[in-house]
């Protein structure tokens, strides 16, 4: 696995922003995580995680069209990069190996 990994927030925000596709904008996300999730998050918490992921080169974004709805502003949409799939791949190929090897849940190990 390369160096740059992602926390366990990060990547549900990254695998959110994948989900969304062309909706993934810092409130869709929010909504969406929380939906999932059960639980109110900040904001912030997910603006921080989407600024990391941009800078470490998960994330592109731009801006999208401005709307009546938001007063004129435009909305600030996210894609994963390729690298960011290839690391969620290997993430995911390394969990299910641990899974795998895992004993079955309610067996004793001696």
């Amino acid at each position: 696995m390369k160096k740059n990994r992602l926390g366990e927030f990060q990547e549900l925000v990254l695998m959110t922003v994948i989900v969304l596709q062309d909706d993934a904008y810092g409130v869709e996300i929010q909504r969406n995580l929380e939906e999932r999730l059960k639980e109110r998050l900040s904001v912030g918490a997910i603006q921080t995680a989407l600024k990391r992921m941009v800078e470490k080169g998960f994330l592109t974004s731009e801006f999208g069209e401005a709307t009546k709805k938001r007063g004129g502003k435009r909305k600030r949409i996210y894609s994963a990069t390729p690298y960011a799939r290839q690391v969620l791949q290997e993430m995911r190929d390394v969990r299910a190996q641990l899974w795998d090897a895992m004993p079955r849940f309610g067996t004793s190990q001696a």
